[in-house]
């Protein structure tokens, strides 16, 4: 009898312990009965409670087992993908370890990848016969909505592609491209790389917790938006980086325009004004490349990006400067208009032209280089 089991389940846990026999006792009650068997892996991120403990008693009891993670990274996603690393089964089940997910419907997560109906199922509160059991706000239900439309280009139509409760084939896994997980939101990450065509949705009731705390933080949101911004950038690799690029210039011009008018309505002198107003906007834009740089670091490819920044941004002020300058002695009764946009669409033609020589833009780069990159 082969001793690999058909049905892998993992769970990231990070102080958990209170849920772990509850969650065990019901997994168990689900899938005892089936053939094939299953294994159970709890992925700990270091926790500081008696896990350890918890998981060893209970794995004299049920086919599971515990990882620890000491030094986590990359959040509950980092998390799964190290414990399907470790997974041997022919069925991926993933779900939280707070008990909101229901084990009773694992059989029925499965069931569509079984069937052949489906290369992902996921568990959704939203479709008939799905519910939540947490009292959520209104501004609750909003963030979850657009966290939701926000997510459209990869979950499709998929109705809650954040509940963590889902199961994929092996196969489907074994397709995924360039996984780079950042926070909770696993599912769309898999979702995406794996290029899933065929989704199912099955009702479950999302329990309220009733044992710990909540994962979900300010600083998950915002983990959860560069993830989404990641997913653009793999979904979309020409039309994403160009966008960003907008979204930066005209924060950062809107900021220069503010100071310009300001400066000019105080008679300063029309080059000193944007020169300054220019060093406003590389300062806007150097608050996105901060978050560029901490949050795709590993996907630079050039060594010393601030000091690629630094140069663009030095002549790009430059340019802008002698334009204004130029401007003001060439051009007859030049208006505030001519003053302001003709030095800063040079300021901004200089940028676009020197970012893509030194390889440096707001998105995530690759590990590996585009062909017109290695030439």
């Amino acid at each position: 009898m082969s001793t690999t089991p058909q049905i892998s389940l993992v769970i990231p846990a990070l102080n958990e312990a209170p849920n772990l026999p509850p969650l065990m006792e019901q997994i168990d009650a689900a899938l005892r009965e089936r053939d094939g068997g299953y294994e159970v892996i709890v992925v700990d991120d270091n926790s500081r409670d008696n896990t350890n403990e918890v998981a060893a008693e209970l794995a004299t009891r049920y086919p599971m087992r515990l990882i620890v993670r000491e030094r986590p990274k990359n959040g509950l996603s980092g998390a799964v993908l190290h414990g399907i690393a470790e997974a041997k089964g022919e069925y991926l089940v993933v779900m939280d370890a707070d008990l909101q997910h229901p084990p009773a419907k694992i059989p029925e997560l499965l069931a569509p990848l079984e069937r052949g109906e489906a290369d992902f199922v996921v568990g959704s509160r939203y479709v008939p016969g799905g519910s939540t059991g947490e009292r959520w706000g209104v501004f609750r239900k909003i963030n979850s909505r657009v966290a939701t439309l926000l997510a459209r280009p990869f979950a499709r139509r998929t109705t809650d592609p954040m509940s963590g409760f889902f199961a994929l084939r092996r196969s489907t896994y074994a397709r995924a491209q360039r996984l780079t997980p950042l926070g909770y939101k696993i599912a769309l990450e898999l979702m995406c790389k794996s290029r899933v065509e065929n989704v199912r949705e099955i009702p479950i009731h999302f329990a309220e917790r009733t044992r710990g705390e909540s994962k979900l933080t300010m600083k998950e949101q915002f983990r959860y938006l560069e993830h989404l911004s990641r997913l653009y950038d793999f979904t979309f690799p020409r039309v994403s980086p160009v966008v960003k690029f907008l979204i930066v210039l005209a924060v950062s011009w809107l900021a220069g325009l503010v100071v310009f008018l300001g400066l000019f309505a105080r008679r300063t002198s029309p080059v000193v004004a944007v020169g300054v107003a220019y060093g406003v906007a590389i300062a806007v834009t150097a608050v996105f490349h901060l978050r560029y740089v901490r949050t795709q670091r590993e996907f630079i490819i050039r060594p010393r990006p601030w000091l690629d920044f630094a140069l663009i941004s030095a002549a790009e002020l430059i340019a802008c400067v002698a334009a204004a300058q130029w401007v003001a002695s060439r051009v007859a009764g030049p208006t505030k208009l001519d003053l302001f946009v003709i030095p800063f669409l040079l300021a901004t033609a200089v940028r676009y032209v020197l970012r893509k020589e030194l390889l440096q833009d707001v998105r995530g780069l690759r590990k590996e280089l585009r062909k017109e990159e290695l030439t």
